[in-house]
């Protein structure tokens, strides 16, 4: 499936998120609800439900947050058009992806890279302040099975936050190790320089990518 997907888009080198996460669902994984409205485009009748999201969509901008390029808590349809035209109106846009939010998780951070020295390399972390301020992430040389999976999330410092920490539900370790063994196995091909899935929020059953790129070699 993956290389059918790199096959059909032969010349490119870079995806918008919602082709990535087309992909990602049609390999199996869940991925918020959501459409996708080209720049010229009238808006759709949505079939979503409030609260939504809003994101630029560009292949030349790396960075939604830097170009304040996400709306959040959209309640009704007056905010969702509003978000949308502004979005719209961002420097290299070519769309805005609409979907639902989605609820509160545990959010982590999973990658694959080509590195020049190791090859092909998955790296994984706890999102939010760890990866900003701790560099709280661990990395592995891909592909890997479930139990080098299994190792490579518990190398980071947070993983006792997956456990269950004073508290909180244990999140579904068999939906985040699937995530990372098809990351791996992905960047493993040798097709794609980067893959990068950030946020994936976790809970207690199951598993929601919130955002993904990915680039061509």
């Amino acid at each position: 499936m993956f290389r059918d997907f790199i096959e059909r888009n032969k010349g490119k080198t870079t995806f918008l998120e919602h082709e990535v996460k087309r992909l990602l669902k049609d390999m199996g994984f869940s991925v918020p609800n959501g459409v996708f409205i080209r720049v010229g485009e009238a808006m759709p009748q949505l079939r979503l439900t409030y609260p939504l999201a809003a994101k630029v969509s560009s292949s030349k901008i790396t960075s939604k947050s830097n170009v304040n390029g996400i709306r959040l808590g959209l309640r009704d349809e007056e905010e969702l058009k509003n978000a949308v035209s502004e979005l719209m109106q961002i420097e290299y846009a070519e769309g805005v992806l609409v979907e639902e939010m989605a609820p509160r998780g545990i959010e982590v951070i999973v990658g694959g890279i080509i590195d020049r020295q190791f090859g092909p390399v998955v790296m994984f972390g706890l999102g939010g302040v760890f990866v900003e301020l701790f560099k709280d992430t661990a990395f592995a040389v891909a592909p890997l099975k479930k139990e080098d999976a299994l190792w490579l999330i518990k190398q980071v410092k947070g993983y006792r936050l997956l456990e269950g920490y004073r508290g909180s539900p244990s999140i579904d370790v068999n939906s985040l190790l699937n995530i990372i063994t098809s990351v791996s196995e992905i960047i493993g091909t040798g097709l794609i320089e980067e893959i990068d899935l950030n946020p994936v929020s976790l809970y207690p059953e199951g598993a929601l990518i919130l955002d993904a790129k990915m680039s061509v070699r």
